[in-house]
């Protein structure tokens, strides 16, 4: 199995920015979802979007973890389609993930340019939610996110997700990307548990909500990308 793919997420500042990617990260997620701790506004994705492609200009590429330019992701909570779409093309933002209770016929109404996050509360509810939505995913990218379940929270709990389920799921999608709970110490145990095609945290790479512990994010990423499927 190739390499996992890593997501750091609740990305609020560059300099965050700038020590996940010289770490290997592959995605940067930015959370647009207003409720959150974690909040960025478009214009400040658009700010950081250009401040870290000025970077990388500047920055020698054999110094990069993964020369390969990183994917930015905006995570949506009940946007609306001509919102998410506005948003993606002021923001210069790659792909959105929809992560509240979006329908499934936002994906294709987003052209490709989206994936949806699932939170379920048991393996049923997965099951029905992968089925559901996995196949209108991303072409070149996750084609589902599973996330822990919360009754009245949109991510970012902290709270584990059932790698059982997990597992199960990402032997029928070839593309899913794993969240929840997600620390450096445990994530290669989950990689190893799951074989997800990507890991996402942000939580547990924190000092604070939207604020990075560049130990942690150097550690996650390592312990990832060093992990044996």
């Amino acid at each position: 199995m190739a390499e996992v793919r890593v997501k750091i997420c609740g990305i609020t500042d560059f300099d965050d920015a700038r020590i996940a990617l010289e770490a290997g990260a592959d995605y940067l997620g930015f959370n647009l979802y207003p409720k959150s701790p974690r909040y960025v506004t478009p214009e400040k994705i658009r700010e950081l979007r250009l401040e870290i492609g000025d970077w990388r200009l500047g920055y020698p590429i054999s110094n990069l973890q993964s020369p390969i330019p990183p994917q930015f992701v905006g995570v949506f909570v009940n946007e609306t389609v001509e919102s998410i779409t506005d948003i993606l093309a002021f923001t210069g933002l790659d792909y959105a993930q929809l992560h509240g209770d979006e329908p499934s016929d936002f994906l294709p109404r987003l052209a490709g340019k989206a994936f949806k996050a699932i939170r379920p509360a048991g393996a049923q509810s997965a099951r029905d939610g992968a089925a559901r939505f996995a196949p209108l995913g991303l072409d070149d990218g996750p084609q589902l996110l599973i996330d822990a379940y919360d009754p009245a929270e949109y991510g970012g709990t902290g709270k584990k997700a059932d790698w059982g389920v997990a597992a199960e799921l990402a032997q029928r999608y070839p593309r899913l990307m794993l969240a929840g709970g997600l620390t450096p110490g445990n994530v290669a145990q989950a990689i190893r548990a799951v074989r997800p095609w990507a890991v996402d945290v942000s939580s547990g790479v924190e000092a604070a909500p939207g604020r990075k512990d560049h130990d942690a994010v150097r550690a996650f990423l390592r312990a990832a990308k060093e992990s044996e499927q």
